[in-house]
């Protein structure tokens, strides 16, 4: 059996909202993967998969998607991950018309926020949006560092520490 969540299982049956003996059953061969958002450099390959797979039935064949797209596709925080990731290529496949695939983001939903519980995943998506909407310029006026208040040093720090890279 494979499983899949995006729970700490063992924080769960620690504190009694997952049965232990299912975890236990479950925890044969753990793979832990960091989330879509932790991963941008794989999203590239991810699409290709996916339009490839989805694009055959209909019997559609996409040569190209518009750069300034995949680099939104790798800049969205995908709460739904890899899932999110395939349905909204699925949608594209659908609704585009050959040879140029035009993938649209999820648009949030009205009243659902995030329900991050750990500063720096808060932080990362603050810094993630705040770097796309300067088109990922970190020093000189209107840069992320003046508008999050921080000398551009400082930033360029928190963005190693934090894992968060430029996408190609």
């Amino acid at each position: 059996m494979i499983a899949a969540t995006n729970r700490d299982l063992e924080r769960e049956v620690a504190e009694g909202r997952f049965r232990a003996d299912l975890y236990y059953r479950l925890n044969v061969f753990p793979i832990t993967l960091p989330p879509l958002r932790e991963r941008a450099e794989d999203i590239p390959e991810l699409v290709r998969n996916f339009v490839e797979e989805l694009s055959k039935p209909l019997g559609k064949k996409f040569d190209a998607i518009d750069k300034e797209k995949m680099l939104a596709l790798q800049r969205h925080p995908w709460p739904g991950n890899v899932r999110e990731l395939r349905n909204v290529i699925e949608r594209a496949v659908i609704i585009s018309t050959p040879p140029r695939l035009a993938p649209e983001l999820p648009r949030p939903r009205a009243g659902a926020g995030r329900r991050h519980t750990k500063l720096a995943d808060v932080e990362r998506d603050h810094l993630l949006a705040v770097l796309e909407r300067t088109h990922w310029r970190v020093r000189g006026a209107g840069g992320a560092a003046e508008l999050v208040g921080l000398k551009p040093s400082t930033l360029e720090g928190r963005l190693t520490k934090l894992g968060i890279r430029r996408p190609r």
